[in-house]
């Protein structure tokens, strides 16, 4: 079975078509064209750039994509650099990122009203609380010493009856 490469080529050649004219149609570089003919993938930096340049490349020359595709799958898992899948990140994953992805699989279209609701709910409770306290509190206690004497006790004790300046 021949190679992408061969197969690019050939089907190329069996055309008369330049590098430069199937640059122009699928504005792939020249470059680029030469190294898949080549069969250097080395060139590209990710198989992603590979696969789509040959699918195009492929549909162009209106070869069969899909057995293309599936023998440059097979020619790519033996080659060093492409054997495995590229990582998505150079780093490890941290506790950030794993926040951040446990954050993004909140529904929180579902979350946000009921923290709203709670959040209303204990700011009621609160104000409630505020309320009755300053219901409860002595309206005279910020007045200084010698001013205000707070009662001692209210125990049935009755108030002074006012004698309008009259002693007794």
């Amino acid at each position: 079975m021949p190679t992408v490469a061969e197969q690019l080529h050939g089907a190329r050649e069996a055309k008369n078509l330049t590098v430069y004219q199937i640059a122009e149609t699928t504005k792939i570089k020249t470059d680029h064209i030469r190294a898949l003919e080549e069969g250097n993938y080395n060139v590209f930096s990710a198989p992603v750039y590979i696969r789509g340049f040959v699918r195009t490349y492929a549909s162009l020359l209106k070869l069969d994509v899909a057995q293309v595709m599936a023998t440059l799958d097979q020619e790519l898992a033996r080659t060093e650099k492409f054997c495995e899948p590229p990582r998505l990140s150079i780093n490890a994953p941290g506790p950030l990122d794993f926040l951040t992805f446990q954050l993004s699989r909140i529904k929180w279209h579902l979350v946000l009203p009921a923290v709203g609701v709670a959040l209303v709910l204990l700011l009621g409770i609160w104000g409630y609380r505020a309320w009755k306290t300053h219901q409860t509190r002595d309206p005279l206690s910020g007045l200084g010493p010698g001013i205000y004497q707070p009662p001692a006790s209210h125990r049935g004790e009755t108030l002074p009856v006012p004698t309008n300046g009259v002693r007794r």
